[in-house]
C-alpha cells in the first residue's frame, strides 16, 4: 500500500506564501503526481500536475502564483504558493500515479 502524506498547511495572510510538501512511500521517479484542493460542498479541483517526464502544468486559477516541484531522490513533491488569496482557502491533497491520495492539509488564507 502506497502511503501519501501531505504537510505544511496553516494560516496565512492574503498576499502571503506557503509551501506544501507531499512525501510518498515508494519511488516516484517517472511517475505522474498531482495536487488538488477541495472546499466544503465542492468537487475536488485539480490545480497542478507533475509529469514523470519532469515538467509541471497548472490550472488557470493558480498559474503564475503556484509552483510544483519534485525531488525524486527524496520521493517528495512540493507546492510553493505565493500571492495567496482568500479564495485559495481549501484542503490540499496530493495524488500519486492517478490513484493514491493523501489525507490532505488545510490552508486558510485570512487576515
Amino acid at each position: 500500500q502506497v502511503q501519501v502524506t501531505e504537510s505544511g498547511g496553516g494560516l496565512v495572510q492574503p498576499g502571503g506564501s506557503l509551501t506544501l510538501s507531499c512525501a510518498v512511500s515508494v519511488n516516484i521517479s517517472g511517475v505522474d503526481l498531482a495536487w488538488y484542493r477541495q472546499t466544503p460542498g465542492k468537487h475536488r479541483e485539480w490545480i497542478a500536475g507533475l509529469r514523470g517526464a519532469g515538467y509541471s502544468i497548472y490550472a488557470d486559477s493558480v498559474k503564475g502564483r503556484f509552483t510544483a516541484s519534485r525531488d525524486n531522490a527524496k520521493n517528495t513533491v512540493c507546492l510553493q504558493m505565493t500571492a495567496l488569496e482568500p479564495e485559495d482557502t481549501a484542503a490540499y491533497y496530493c495524488r500519486f500515479s492517478g490513484r493514491d491520495w493523501g489525507q490532505g492539509t488545510q490552508v486558510t488564507v485570512s487576515s
